[in-house]
């Protein structure tokens, strides 16, 4: 095998989310990350996505590990669901191990064995001399990971910021960047989220001030949603609240988890007490604050079912206030803004980054990007954790401020690093699968395939029972599932009995033995019987019962007033 450094996305490039990436030396392979991403619309029915790993599963004896840089959802949610598929050791910080370990407890699955290493301490996987440095971002113990191997040294940044004010956990260790810089960095493997944000992203600090201020002015009950997994901002909002006069109750279950993680790990020790959910209803208006998942309008999250009025023991009335603190994942507008719209029709102040300060990224922008690579000095830069805008522009940002290499590489690419100058080399099995009741389906299944059609054409159902030789022995029953207007259909429901019946009668001896040439005969002749144009396609279902001479027999012989 030849003797280069390697590296491939399995996930994570071209889209936010579903963050997966191998280095490989010596014919071995280090993963780092293994995330979830949410679909969209286009996939109906989904509620979850994983990378696929085909390529890694067919050589897993070669995986000598799994390094996870911290613990949002887009970096270690996909473990419960494929470690078992690798079955390979895993790096983590403390926290990221305690989510983890809660994540398999919920899955009731049986964890892992977890290698907990602290930022600046050395391990090894596989080739690969490995460390974390620390890094800002919107969750504790948030990583950069620093990879030596014979080839130079690689720096896979991660999510990152430069906060001067984190609230929770430290600043981003810049001596330790400036150093590596120093001693030669051959290559960084980039977030590129905000790439095309100019400026600063902004200090939590800064967003702690604006929320106690916030909440001190509304006058009724205040739900604050945001990321769960956002320790700091949940800080922030809980000890706003006790500064208010108000009790602070939690609504979702995954709030709940992150923050008894991070009490675990020693984090806020300074919270007030904490009132679950089964306790809202007890406490006056005025004097409550939920902290309530549902951010991005999730269908199960507390928030949602809340303003659907589904919730079974939290409610919002006309006059009170939801804070949303977050930004809206690109793809997840409409999803949002449904949520925002169903909640002002029902009276209920909603507050969101575009019209008061209640949000700062935890993504660096183009002044924070430009002083990492100040510090580093590196000879690449590969742009990663971004949708093709973002990736593109990165490209240009780096080869504009000196970096000599900045490929453009797309999921399942191999781009030899070193030696020589940095090139795709080949290309492997990549994509995204949908999580479906514990499978693992492609994106373009016959599953997905049918919803669409259902949810955007309709479906109409028909029933037909033939003998043995295909003699139609009832009138076919039909229905109508959104396919055509009711009335229209009833209009045509005699015309469509009766060409149904013609359409399999015209069918030679042979074909009308056929189930399926019966079945496309059926909606051969629905579709014509309708007058549906071309681009009007819903599932037309032919379910086909053929009565052996044995049960003919007896319906004939049973009593009348059985039948």
């Amino acid at each position: 095998m030849e003797e280069t450094l390697r590296f491939v996305a399995l996930g994570g490039v071209g889209e936010i989310g579903l963050n997966c990436y191998l280095y490989g030396l010596d014919g071995r392979w280090m993963m780092v990350d293994l995330g979830i991403g949410f679909p969209e619309n286009d996939v109906p029915g989904a509620e979850l996505l994983v990378p696929d790993l085909a390529f890694i599963e067919a050589q897993r004896e070669r995986l000598a590990g799994l390094v996870l840089t911290h613990a949002h959802e887009d970096h270690l949610g996909a473990v419960p669901y494929l470690w078992p598929r690798l079955a390979c050791p895993i790096w983590c910080s403390p926290f990221a191990a305690a989510v983890l370990r809660r994540k398999f407890a919920d899955m009731r699955l049986e964890a892992p064995p977890l290698r907990v290493v602290q930022p600046g301490e050395a391990f090894e996987v596989g080739p690969f001399g490995c460390r974390f440095v620390h890094v800002t971002h919107s969750i504790p113990e948030a990583h950069a990971l620093v990879i030596e191997s014979r080839f130079g040294r690689v720096l896979h940044t991660g999510d990152w910021k430069l906060d001067p004010a984190p609230l929770i956990g430290t600043t981003t260790d810049i001596p330790t960047l400036e150093a590596l810089g120093h001693e030669g960095v051959l290559a960084v493997v980039a977030d590129s989220t905000n790439i095309m944000v100019p400026g600063t992203s902004g200090s939590e600090a800064e967003v702690r001030d604006s929320l106690a201020r916030l909440i001190a002015d509304q006058p009724h009950r205040v739900a604050v949603t945001t990321f769960s997994s956002h320790i700091a901002r949940l800080r922030s909002a809980a000890l706003a609240g006790r500064a208010a006069g108000r009790e602070v109750v939690v609504v979702g279950r995954s709030i709940r988890r992150m923050l008894d993680a991070a009490q675990e790990c020693g984090y806020l020790d300074d919270l007030p007490r904490l009132r679950d959910e089964h306790e809202a209803r007890e406490l006056p208006r005025e004097r409550t604050l939920m902290l309530v998942t549902g951010s991005q309008g999730e269908p199960r999250s507390a928030l949602v079912r809340i303003a659907q009025g589904q919730h079974p023991r939290v409610r919002l009335e006309e006059g009170d206030t939801v804070i949303f603190s977050s930004k809206i994942i690109p793809g997840n507008e409409r999803t949002l803004f449904e949520l925002h719209n169903r909640l002002v029709l029902a009276g209920i102040e909603v507050i969101t980054e575009e019209d008061h300060f209640v949000h700062v990224s935890g993504h660096p922008c183009r002044e924070e990007v430009e002083q990492l690579y100040r510090w580093l000095r590196p000879q690449i830069v590969v742009p990663v954790h971004g949708e093709p805008r973002h990736l593109h522009a990165h490209v240009l940002f780096a080869r504009r401020h000196g970096i000599r290499h900045a490929p453009w590489i797309r999921d399942g690419e191999v781009l030899r690093l070193a030696p020589g100058e940095p090139v795709v080399v080949d290309t492997v099995p990549a994509g995204r699968r949908v999580v479906e009741n514990g499978d693992f389906l492609p994106e373009d299944d016959e599953l997905f395939r049918a919803r669409r059609r259902l949810e955007h054409h309709g479906a109409i159902f028909v029933a037909v029972v033939l003998d043995r030789w295909g003699s139609v022995l009832a009138p076919p029953t039909l229905s109508n599932a959104g396919a055509v207007p009711p009335e229209r259909f009833e209009t045509r429901r005699e015309a469509l009995e009766e060409a149904v019946v013609r359409a399999i009668e015209a069918l030679e001896d042979r074909a009308v033995l056929d189930d399926d040439r019966v079945r496309e005969a059926c909606r051969i002749a629905v579709r014509q019987t309708l007058g549906l144009p071309r681009q009007k396609r819903p599932i037309v279902d032919v379910a086909i019962t053929r009565l052996t001479p044995e049960v003919l027999a007896a319906l004939e012989e049973e009593p009348q007033e059985l039948r």
